[in-house]
């Protein structure tokens, strides 16, 4: 298989979006990531477990309140003729779930936030009025990504963090700076600031964020005619159904091992862990800036010639890349922690951060391979791999954390991952047969992994044996795939 027999401008097209997209997905979680040492030099690992604990549930209402209604809507619109009704129908119905939803959870707002451990009723409203409004954006932003606008979506992204980052600093830096030096605060802000802990204020920023974001996108749904369409929405359920139920495992995949750490192990533990699993996250931007392009690309070129062998030399490349991300990432660990966790307590859970390098780059290529459940409508096979997973979640963290610690949390998540992305291959393989080259997948993963434990084991921290290490990784790369970089970067 070559790269000529692909249209060039079809991958130039996919890269273009996805650079783009990157940007609305990258720069939002890498400012995130810098407010970790913010974050972690203001509170302790106990109040850092109450963040990772409110975020955690906000991923779980976050995938129950959208019901897999995005994915549905991607599909609807790519294959629909009456574009309008998919935009107004899934609108409608995210819109009605999510006010009984709201209405719910304020009449029994404190018994339910007493049910899920918030001790402060206030946290638990911070959060419903967030993910409502979060909710309400749902459609709006996937509108923007399936119409090819991904300057606008990403100018949304960015104003949202430049919001919650800004707030963060004021509450979190300015304040406590400004009082200590004797310069002037309102009275309204410095008669309350100290009533309320301080991780609070975090809270606050998001659903500012998140408000400001809901006012700039609500005017668009009103360019369309509002009508709903029962016998439309039931066969976008059946679509979307098991993509919920397939979410809520994933966030079980994700997350769990984070609640389950403070439960048997202390809250501090738990907090110096969610610190360090923060270095992971720059696998997943990637994935992420990935995801957001490749979706909709994926169903608009489903009807094309050549969209399989499109959909195989994209994985190769997704997988080059990623292998060279963790390889970065690994080689200069210490730097990388140094920048962004502050105290030198959170340091102590380092060790984990190659293991759930990994599993996210096996997560980024399960997402790839995800592609035949989707376009052959059979999202219960996603419902099923997210499943398993979740139970291999759950059973290995109950077994490994008594006896290994967090350590064990971060196997459980490689083998989760691994085991769901090995499933969805040879399940795909029947029912949409795609030639992958997993031979030169599998070398890339294998030099990876290779070059990260040489330089873990034996020589972190050392920058000129690092720096060797990655290029050797980088040359091995251009060596192998010197001619389609030359196809695919030629104007």
């Amino acid at each position: 298989m070559t790269i000529e027999i692909i249209p060039l401008s079809t991958l130039k097209r996919f890269f273009k979006d996805t650079i783009i997209y990157g940007i609305a997905a990258v720069l939002p979680r890498a400012i995130n990531i810098f407010l970790v040492k913010l974050h972690t030099s203001t509170l302790n690992p106990e109040k850092y477990a109450v963040n990772t604990d409110y975020y955690v549930y906000a991923a779980y209402f976050n995938a129950l309140l959208t019901y897999g209604m995005e994915t549905a809507f991607f599909r609807f619109f790519s294959k629909e003729k009456e574009k309008g009704k998919i935009v107004s129908t899934s609108f409608i119905s995210l819109t009605i779930t999510t006010f009984l939803f709201l209405i719910l959870m304020l009449l029994f707002n404190n018994s339910i936030s007493t049910f899920f451990g918030f001790k402060n009723p206030l946290f638990f409203k911070i959060l419903i009025w967030t993910i409502i409004l979060d909710t309400l954006v749902v459609i709006p932003f996937a509108y923007l990504r399936v119409t090819n606008r991904p300057i606008r979506f990403t100018a949304y992204k960015i104003l949202n963090i430049l919001i919650f980052a800004t707030l963060n600093i004021f509450f979190l830096w300015y304040l406590p700076y400004a009082v200590e030096n004797g310069m002037y605060i309102p009275d309204f802000i410095s008669s309350s600031y100290n009533d309320y802990p301080k991780v609070i204020y975090i809270f606050i920023a998001g659903l500012v964020s998140s408000a400001v974001t809901f006012l700039l996108l609500a005017p668009s749904m009103l360019r369309f005619k509002l009508s709903f369409d029962w016998k439309l929405l039931k066969r976008m359920l059946s679509y979307s159904l098991p993509i919920m139920i397939g979410s809520l495992a994933f966030v079980t995949n994700e997350n769990l091992d984070k609640l389950l750490l403070g439960d048997l192990v202390g809250k501090q533990e738990m907090g110096i862990y969610a610190a360090c699993y923060k270095l992971g996250v720059f696998m997943t931007l990637y994935i992420m800036a990935f995801r957001l392009g490749a979706e909709p690309f994926f169903f608009n070129n489903a009807d094309n010639k050549n969209a399989k062998e499109t959909y195989a030399k994209i994985l190769t490349w997704f997988t080059i890349v990623g292998a060279l991300f963790m390889v970065v990432i690994v080689l200069y660990l210490d730097f990388f922690a140094q920048i962004l966790l502050g105290k030198k307590e959170y340091f102590s859970a380092l060790i984990i951060v190659p293991i759930i390098l990994l599993a996210n780059l096996f997560l980024g290529i399960y997402n790839n391979l995800s592609i035949w459940y989707k376009l052959t409508d059979k999202t219960k096979y996603g419902m099923y791999f997210s499943i398993i997973g979740a139970i291999l979640t759950i059973v290995l963290n109950l077994w490994l954390i008594p006896k290994i610690g967090f350590i064990g949390s971060a196997w459980a998540t490689l083998v989760s991952y691994g085991t769901m992305m090995v499933l969805s291959y040879f399940v795909g393989k029947k029912h949409y047969p795609v030639n992958y080259d997993l031979k030169k997948i599998a070398n890339y993963l294998i030099a990876s992994i290779l070059i990260c434990g040489i330089s873990f084991l034996n020589f972190r921290g050392n920058f000129w044996i690092s720096t060797f290490l990655l290029l050797i990784f980088t040359g091995i790369i251009y060596w192998s795939e010197k001619e389609e970089l030359k196809t695919i970067l030629k104007k």
